[in-house]
């Protein structure tokens, strides 16, 4: 209860202070969104829907090589409708709400919970990535210059041999039995692909609301460094207000402080809107019978890890 208290205490936190900011250029921040081209807003959502899109066949590749392959379709409604607990304070809803939601579709609770901690590895790993290639000559973010030492170790965490010794350490703390086998180097390869790709993508919505035709590569960098810090600030939930910052902190001395909280300000919403037509579409797409096993509802410790979605009751491959 504690924890929860101060979470939400820390969220409120910074939440003021993007309010103190936004109240004191309130005028030229409300000037600045009204000047916002209708059709660079709508460009601005559906870019962001496009990396969510993007986002969700990196995720999808994890959860093959891990061993179960659905159609984009389900994968979409485990990963989009799963991830709307992240806006819950506390980290553990996303990642319940996705184990339920893949175990209703053949997917045991520690391959999904397996994903989810791989996929944001790798999204952690590709943001502070594009961050450090792209901003390194701004002072703003050159004083955060320790980000970019994750980048070589989560780069040696991604190598299989080390992702599924630390993967099964977190499937251990959390109680629940060890991956089935090693995660292949090509699943990584074309996961780190993909997500590198929804990145581009989320730049060009940063570049649209921005205005300005040279901004693109600043704004993708921008954007990247923002989500990052907001996802590493694990207090607050959904980085509400951390990420909003950290974006003015990069674009205020490149566009003017006023422009660039309009510019956070209608990215919180572009994102939030997003979320909730990526969940909509994708729970209609992906309904169907679920596929569990009985075996699966034990796998909270007692289940046997020798049946895997690719096995019938019986042991044997299924045909």
């Amino acid at each position: 209860m504690l924890r929860r208290l101060l979470r939400i205490f820390l969220a409120l936190i910074a939440l003021g202070f993007l309010g103190y900011g936004l109240a004191r250029n309130w005028e030229e921040t409300t000037s600045a969104v009204a000047a916002m081209s209708p059709w660079a807003v709508l460009g601005a959502f559906l870019a962001v829907l496009l990396g969510q899109f993007f986002m969700l066949v990196a995720w999808r590749e994890i959860l093959a090589g891990l061993g179960t392959r659905v159609p984009l379709r389900v994968a979409g409604r485990i990963m989009f409708v799963g991830q709307l607990g992240k806006y819950i304070p506390g980290a553990v809803w996303a990642y319940a709400a996705m184990m339920d939601l893949g175990r209703d579709h053949g997917s045991p609770p520690r391959r999904t919970f397996a994903t989810i901690s791989l996929g944001l590895v790798i999204n952690i790993g590709v943001a502070i990535s594009i961050a450090a290639a792209t901003l390194w000559t701004l002072d703003a973010v050159r004083q955060a210059w320790y980000l970019a030492l994750l980048v070589p170790v989560i780069a040696v965490c991604l190598h299989p041999k080390v992702l599924t010794w630390g993967l099964n350490l977190a499937l251990r703390i959390a109680r629940r039995e060890p991956l089935e086998s090693v995660l292949p180097g090509r699943t990584v390869v074309v996961a780190v692909a993909w997500t590198a790709l929804g990145w581009f993508v989320y730049g060009v919505h940063i570049w649209l609301l921005g205005g300005r035709p040279d901004l693109y590569i600043i704004a993708t960098g921008a954007y990247a460094f923002a989500w990052a810090t907001g996802i590493l600030t694990v207090v607050v939930p959904a980085g509400v207000g951390i990420r909003e910052g950290a974006l003015v902190l990069v674009l205020g001395p490149v566009i003017g402080t006023a422009p660039a909280l309009a510019v956070a300000i209608v990215s919180r919403l572009a994102f939030t809107l997003a979320d909730a037509v990526a969940a909509g579409i994708s729970f209609l797409l992906g309904r169907q019978e679920p596929r569990s096993v009985p075996a699966y509802a034990d796998q909270n410790g007692s289940g046997s890890t020798a049946l895997t979605p690719d096995r019938n009751l019986s042991g044997s491959p299924e045909a």
